[in-house]
């Protein structure tokens, strides 16, 4: 039956916003977030995370060892052209390298031609996680500054093809159930109420300043400045914020990267104030997962070095709660909350 709901939940995603084809993002288990593109012609299908804390695109051109992965081969494709300048990224989980190369390139109904992108040999710095995962590649929605070898970013260069209404993409993420990325617009399906918006304060990653954070009433870090990333799971912040608010709430950590807490705790409210704005996560939006008694929390510390640290990641489990809107246009983010269906605990 869940089956048979998400299916209709997909075609009512594809048959809404504005006439404009939404991108419909799967969901695994809250931790990953992914969708379709198509690369070359005919099209070869890539399933990719959009992710707002890079800006390159990468599909991978080999299979790891024992993996299902879908995989991008120039030869089936009449309209690819040779670059072959080396590529290599650095991700928190670790490196990805491989070689420039151009071919067109198809997002929902929007299609970049000749567009410059990496195909990937080496994927083994994303670890297990890249070969139990359920993406192929990552289709980074960051800034130029940050793009790998000055490539025109995905973004700009949908941008420039005069393709979209408007310079904007938004994100709705599912909570354990398909979400939406629709770029060119917001989808009024998916928010509740107005729009805040907050300037960028670097263009580098979306990242905007932030004037607190506090757990409950109390003030729980200093750090100015956050940086809203579709392409992390979890809320992060510097490791001394972290483990402190952990201790305030309990919480014990896991091999050093995952914070647990007793599920029948209650826990207070974790507020980031964005633009004079309060934005409130409560408990059932802190904890990712059950397992018996414990409750793991998506909450983990990450020490982001200057001059771009430090800062707070507000990645999906902030991004399940608001509805974002990323304005390229005007340099800065929308934020609303998004209308959510029930949630679902996995256990």
């Amino acid at each position: 039956m869940d089956s048979v709901n998400m299916g209709a939940q997909k075609w009512e995603a594809r048959l809404g916003a504005k006439g404009e084809d939404p991108v419909i993002i799967d969901d695994y288990m809250n931790a990953q977030y992914y969708g379709e593109i198509e690369v070359g012609t005919p099209g070869q299908k890539e399933m990719v995370v959009f992710d707002t804390g890079s800006a390159n695109l990468w599909v991978p051109n080999t299979k790891p060892f024992l993996s299902s992965h879908n995989i991008y081969s120039h030869d089936k494709s009449s309209t690819y052209k040779k670059n072959g300048t080396t590529f290599a990224i650095q991700y928190g989980s670790g490196p990805v390298s491989g070689v420039f190369s151009a071919d067109d390139v198809t997002i929902g109904d929007l299609k970049l031609k000749d567009y410059t992108f990496a195909e990937v040999d080496k994927t083994s710095g994303l670890g297990l996680g890249y070969r139990l995962g359920k993406f192929d590649g990552i289709l980074g929605l960051g800034w130029d500054s940050i793009s790998v070898g000055h490539v025109t970013t995905p973004m700009k260069a949908l941008v420039a093809s005069g393709q979209l209404p408007e310079p904007i993409f938004a994100f709705y993420l599912g909570n354990n159930q398909p979400g939406e990325l629709l770029f060119g617009g917001v989808d009024p399906k998916h928010y509740t109420g107005d729009f805040s918006f907050v300037p960028l304060s670097s263009e580098t990653y979306w990242q905007i300043n932030m004037d607190a954070v506090k757990l409950g009433g109390d003030a729980v870090s200093s750090v100015k400045s956050a940086i809203v990333d579709s392409g992390t799971s979890l809320l992060a912040g510097p490791k001394d914020d972290v483990a402190k608010i952990a201790a305030k709430l309990g919480a014990k950590s896991i091999l050093g990267k995952e914070y647990v807490v007793d599920c029948s705790a209650k826990l207070p409210d974790l507020t980031f104030t964005l633009g004079g704005k309060d934005y409130t996560l409560s408990q059932p939006d802190i904890i990712l997962q059950q397992s018996g008694s414990q409750c793991i929390l998506g909450l983990t510390g990450i020490d982001v070095p200057a001059p771009r640290g430090p800062l707070w990641i507000l990645g999906d489990v902030f991004m399940r709660k608001f509805y974002v809107q990323f304005d390229w246009g005007q340099k800065r983010l929308g934020f609303a909350k998004a209308a959510q269906g029930a949630s679902v605990l996995m256990v």
